[in-house]
């Protein structure tokens, strides 16, 4: 890792100094950040598992049950049912906090069920296919607002340890071999000093000399 191409003074020192303490703490902090994203990114994936089979389950519980439906009643009984239903829903963002970090999902607030068809010219298993299917509907809402969450926090993951990275792999390496650098200088500087230091007291301790013996 090169260093920073700056004098070598006690004032560059100093700022390295400082710029060392704050890198090696914003280091500590991202990777706390770090490990907080990734343990809450690990829970909304198992949340993400057990609605998977949840929604597996339902799909099997729904998809017969239509299947008999269409059996029994016929296709254009179902037809002219499902051309008299009609729901509104309703979809909106909204903030989640996780981890001390704030993230957009999306929320989706489903209707209450309805009667739309009459009760004559229809059987017991029509409502029962309706209420399956909105039990399916339920659960694809809660999935498709999990997986909003899940996506972000991934994002902020894959953001934080570049960061870290950075911090790790290059500012502090180089901001440690900069300081190092500085202070073989100084140090150098400060012997060479030394040693003239005593060189000019020999010689005017050689000249005081030679002034007494005249």
């Amino acid at each position: 890792m090169a260093k920073l191409n700056i004098a070598p003074t006690k004032s560059n020192l100093l700022a390295m100094k400082e710029q060392l303490a704050i890198s090696q703490n914003g280091y500590e902090l991202l990777e706390q950040k770090r490990e907080i994203l990734v343990q809450e990114l690990m829970r909304m994936v198992d949340k993400v598992k057990l609605l998977e089979k949840e929604i597996n389950q339902s799909v099997k519980n729904a998809y017969p049950a239509f299947k008999r439906m269409l059996m029994a009643d016929g296709a254009d009984q179902i037809k002219r049912i499902a051309h008299d239903v009609h729901y509104e829903f309703e979809m909106q963002e909204k903030p989640v906090t996780i981890g001390g970090m704030s993230f957009s999902s999306i929320d989706i607030k489903l209707p209450e069920q309805k009667l739309f068809y009459s009760m004559i010219g229809t059987y017991a298993n029509t409502d029962d296919v309706i209420a399956k299917f909105f039990k399916l509907l339920s659960l694809l809402t809660q999935m498709a607002s999990i997986r909003t969450i899940v996506w972000r926090l991934a994002d902020e993951v894959k953001k934080t340890q570049r960061r870290v990275n950075a911090l790790d792999k290059m500012v502090i390496p180089q901001t440690l071999e900069t300081k190092q650098f500085i202070e073989n200088a100084l140090e150098e500087k400060e012997r060479e000093n030394v040693f003239v230091l005593k060189a000019l007291k020999k010689k005017n301790e050689r000249k005081r000399q030679e002034e007494e013996d005249e």
